[in-house]
């Protein structure tokens, strides 16, 4: 059981680590989180599964749990984790469980939870209350079982995602290619079909053993196949789908890779026009050309720490119209607050549609900055690594929202530590591109080499 219940989510090796036995005792600790909520939103939870082998019989277990501890579970079948949240808001259900290990290899599996509106479970009364519950075998066990129903939002999700869709009488067919690297994004070709778009598709099998290349669009080397192909296509867009379809990369009609925070940037840009003066939140590791473009363009940037419970909280707080994370999450206030990578998909192409331009040239005017990838370095001590860089750079301007971020007026990082392995992740943007190798070899003096 160690090290499977991460900040935000449950995740480990299939067997060895997450199992069957284990997901059924998690099904009845989830009890405790909604007791905690005070059951306000009945005992509903909607239950959904990814394609890998071993994701049915850990629903069937997780479901076994979930209605052994007394509540109802409404299954919905194989499904996307934005449609699960999807599912738990439009639904009005206490929470959802999305058996999935995201982008992890073959051999992982995991839990996604939400409680009722698709809000996050993380925090003391989330994922640590559930590891605290199963460690001490505090596992309810209810008189009369639960009851399980089964649904099929498809075509309700369908009509959702198709409101965000504004294409101008007249418009360009787009020809887009969408990488669904074997995962759960290959589900939604019906959906992509009805766009209005010329759909190439890559990697459109449904397949957990992923057979093409790993389904993680934020690294470069998983894009390479997408843009040869948005090339030997000549088309206007790539998209690329993580495996559990809830984050999406996007490179230009060159092949050339779009940086999640600059794709932010844009849709922010398409939304606050029926929103003026709303908020927009980003995480930290952005660029400064977000902020300012979010500014440009009738907003108020909020820069906030990594992680979607985070981004999520800031938005409800606010009322914000969107949010981004750097990583190709991005936050919908429609749609409850939660991540959807098909609807940043639909903002996309009506920003090509009413831009009438290339996507290269939509996004030139946020290539402000020089701006390094994020970067790992395994460090043991890293509070230590991190103190030690504040005091290097006390000249600058330091905060520690997420790890230590130290700011000047022509360049910036940020170092913050791993949730979940024994890294520090570094990003730096500068004036330059000579600038960047400048200050980068400065902190690899002190990080070290990456890994």
């Amino acid at each position: 059981m160690a090290g499977i219940f991460k900040a935000y989510d449950v995740r480990g090796l299939y067997p060895s680590q997450l199992n069957e036995e284990l997901a059924e005792k998690i099904g009845r600790a989830f009890w405790h989180v909604l007791d905690h909520e005070g059951f306000t939103h009945g005992k509903q939870i909607v239950v959904s599964n990814d394609m890998r082998s071993h994701s049915k019989p850990l629903k069937a277990a997780l479901i076994r749990g979930l209605t052994g501890a007394g509540l109802d579970v409404l299954d919905i079948g194989l499904a996307t984790t934005p449609m699960n949240y999807f599912a738990v808001g439009s639904l009005g259900t206490a929470g959802g469980v999305q058996v999935t290990a995201s982008h992890n290899p073959a051999e992982y599996n995991g839990l996604k939870f939400s409680l009722d509106d698709a809000r996050p479970v993380s925090g003391d009364h989330g994922i640590a209350m559930l590891e605290e519950k199963v460690a001490s075998g505090d596992l309810p066990v209810a008189t009369v079982p639960g009851k399980v129903t089964t649904a099929d939002v498809t075509e309700a999700y369908r009509t959702h995602v198709l409101s965000y869709l504004h294409r101008p009488e007249g418009a360009r067919r787009l020809r887009v290619v969408v990488d669904a690297a074997n995962g759960m994004g290959t589900i939604y070709e019906p959906l992509l079909e009805s766009l209005g778009i010329d759909l190439v598709k890559l990697y459109f099998e449904l397949d957990g053993t992923f057979p093409n290349h790993e389904a993680n669009p934020l690294k470069l080397e998983n894009l390479l196949d997408l843009a040869a192909a948005v090339r030997r296509e000549g088309a206007d867009l790539g998209v690329s789908f993580d495996g559990d379809a809830d984050r999406a990369a996007f490179v230009d009609e060159s092949g050339e890779p779009i940086g999640s925070d600059l794709a932010t940037a844009l849709i922010a840009g398409e939304l606050l026009k029926a929103r003026p003066g709303g908020h927009v939140v980003y995480d930290l590791r952005s660029s400064r050309a977000v902020a300012e473009y979010i500014t440009e363009h009738g907003g108020i940037p909020l820069r906030e720490r990594v992680g979607h419970s985070f981004i999520k909280a800031t938005m409800r707080k606010t009322d914000a119209a969107f949010g981004g994370e750097l990583a190709g999450h991005y936050y919908f206030r429609e749609n409850y607050f939660a991540d959807c990578a098909v609807l940043a998909v639909v903002e996309m192409l009506n920003i090509l549609w009413q831009e009438d331009k290339p996507a290269s040239a939509v996004v030139a005017p946020l290539r402000r900055y020089a701006k390094s990838p994020e970067t790992n370095f395994k460090v043991e001590d890293k509070q230590a690594r991190m103190q030690l860089l504040a005091e290097t750079y006390s000249d600058g301007e330091i905060d520690w929202l997420d790890g230590v971020s130290v700011n000047y007026p022509d360049w910036w990082f940020n170092v913050r530590p791993s949730n979940t392995e024994p890294y520090l992740r570094l990003v730096v943007e500068a004036s330059s591109e000579e600038a960047l190798a400048q200050h980068m070899k400065s902190l690899l003096d002190i990080l070290g080499e990456p890994v």
